[in-house]
Order: C-alpha cells, then sequence, then structure tokens
C-alpha cells in the first residue's frame, strides 16, 4: 500500500530585515506572513548574510506571534 504524501511543514522565504546588534530578525514567506527569529534558531552568523537572502525555516508561535525555527540560508541551485 503506497504512503500518503505528507507536506514538509519545510518553507521557504527571504530575510526582510535582520536587526545585528539585538540578535534577531524577521522572514517574508512570499505568502504575506512574517516570521520572527533569533540568532539561536539560525545556522549562520548575522554579521555575515544581507537583507533578502533565501532562507528556509521551521514555523511555529511564539508569545508573541509566528516564529520561525531551524533557520538555514537556502540553497540557490
Amino acid at each position: 500500500m503506497a504512503r500518503p504524501i505528507v507536506p514538509s511543514p519545510i518553507r521557504r522565504g527571504t530575510l526582510k530585515r535582520v536587526v545585528r546588534d539585538k540578535g534577531f530578525g524577521f522572514i517574508a514567506d512570499g505568502q504575506g506572513a512574517e516570521y520572527f527569529f533569533h540568532r539561536s534558531a539560525a545556522d549562520f552568523d548575522l554579521e555575515a548574510v544581507d537583507e533578502g537572502a533565501a532562507v528556509t525555516f521551521l514555523p511555529s508561535s511564539g508569545p508573541k506571534g509566528p516564529r520561525a525555527e531551524e533557520v538555514r540560508l537556502a540553497d540557490e541551485a
């Protein structure tokens, strides 16, 4: 029996804003939603990335709204 295809919870987006001195930023998902992320959720150095960079992330909920976890730079290949 074939297993049903379950969509991946991982989403793609772009870095909309990075606040380097405070260690957080925001990701736009291209569908109108914006996700907060903290530097502890990113696998890259905030100092070495520019706004507009493509990322992948796992959406979740935080006390103040949508939050991104497991934020990684997206492969451009």
